[in-house]
């Protein structure tokens, strides 16, 4: 009983320490100064939330739950992608405007997730330079359009074309390193990136930025009350009434259906011999070296074609957002999207998915705790890896199957 009562003590301390400055005090402005207030519910709060926490994971130490597994059958599996596809389709008929561009920036992460899940979750190339490839697509993007007058669909494939060739070039040098060394290298490559973005006015507008980006048209048909080309647009062709959402819809379902291609393709990839030397050079590159596998080659395939999808992805966000600046590719980015990974499992996709969806939505739905957000995001991150280290889904489904 001693010792049990002893575990109470370090997080308890711990908590009022840290309480104290950061929950225990708070500023507040009059007409003259500014003052400094208490308010001391608000750590006793804390430390009795820790309190509670600690005593319920000490009983399940000493009285654990009977531990239970789940495999649903693969036709409920089915089921329900077929189920998520549908309410997919639905979403932008039954929801407001804000829930659409929610929706849209969940998709946008999630397709980032899943092609930095290619080079770190599959290869196990901790790659903290992602946000870099993601910028050089949108700024592509940019200035393709207000340079040479190319139109979204052309710019897409150009931007994650783009993007790979740079993964190509900067990968050669920087892939010789290895885990922290790599990452801090991939770091600076996306610091230079921002750096030259914001410096380079003549091109890219410096801090001020890039507008008018182009927008997607329907086989031609553009979605505004006039069309640029003299081609009618969209709804004076489908003889409907013009409505602004109708350009925020079709973008929806455009990067839908980019999810959907980097899904099958990330499928795909991971159960060909090249996936499967991915995953054979993450779990050991000696004995992949010993095996006669071109490790070089191996790597620079995972990280151009992680960096392509972050291309074509850059290209989507420059249309959505409509203006492109270096203050949208910072450090911070790079941040969620690993975490992201990491987070819903490294190699899984709808984990990432759920993850990334999570991550998302939490500041937004938290907005109204906007002095709080942070603390919030922060304690849902240290409970999903408390209980889940290895993500939320860390079931790995074998590529070959022996019979």
């Amino acid at each position: 009983m001693n010792k049990n009562f002893l575990t109470f003590l370090p997080p308890v301390f711990l908590t009022l320490l840290l309480s104290l400055p950061l929950l225990g005090f708070f500023a507040q402005e009059n007409s003259k100064d500014i003052l400094l207030l208490q308010r001391w519910d608000w750590v006793l709060y804390a430390t009795a939330a820790v309190f509670l926490a600690n005593s319920v994971l000490i009983v399940l130490k000493k009285y654990p739950l009977p531990s239970f597994a789940i495999s649903p059958p693969a036709k409920n599996l089915n089921a329900l992608k077929a189920l998520l596809f549908l309410g997919l389709l639905a979403l932008p008929f039954l929801s407001s405007r804000s829930t659409i561009d929610l929706a849209t920036l969940v998709l946008l992460y999630i397709c980032l997730a899943w092609g930095l899940n290619i080079t770190m979750g599959l290869a196990g190339l901790l790659d903290l330079g992602y946000v870099a490839f993601y910028a050089i697509g949108a700024y592509t993007t940019a200035i393709l359009s207000h340079y040479y007058g190319l139109s979204f669909w052309q710019c897409v494939p150009l931007s994650g074309l783009v993007a790979a060739i740079f993964a190509l070039v900067i990968g050669m040098p920087i892939l010789r390193v290895q885990g922290d060394y790599l990452a801090i290298v991939a770091l600076g490559f996306a610091e230079i990136v921002r750096i030259v973005a914001t410096n380079w006015q003549s091109l890219t507008g410096g801090p001020n930025g890039m507008s008018g980006m182009p927008r997607p048209t329907f086989f031609g048909l553009e979605f505004g009350r006039t069309s640029s080309s003299g081609l009618p647009t969209f709804q004076d062709f489908f003889h409907i009434p013009f409505n602004s959402e109708h350009r925020l819809i079709f973008l929806f379902y455009c990067i839908l259906g980019l999810a959907i291609i980097i899904y099958v393709v990330s499928k795909r990839l991971r159960c060909l011999p090249l996936g499967r030397a991915w995953e054979a050079m993450r779990e050991d590159e000696i004995a992949c070296r010993a095996l006669g596998i071109n490790l070089p080659r191996i790597k620079l395939s995972a990280y151009s074609i992680g960096a392509g999808i972050a291309g074509l992805v850059g290209a989507f966000f420059a249309t959505k957002q409509g203006f492109v600046s270096p203050e949208s590719f910072t450090f911070n980015e790079t941040a969620m999207i690993v975490a992201m990974v990491v987070l819903g499992g490294m190699g899984s996709l709808w984990g990432i998915c759920i993850a990334a969806t999570f991550l998302v939505l939490l500041p937004e739905l938290a907005r109204g705790l906007a002095d709080y957000r942070m603390l919030l995001f922060g304690l849902a991150m240290i409970l999903v890896m408390r209980f889940k280290p290895n993500g939320l889904i860390s079931v790995r489904q074998p590529t070959v199957k022996m019979s």
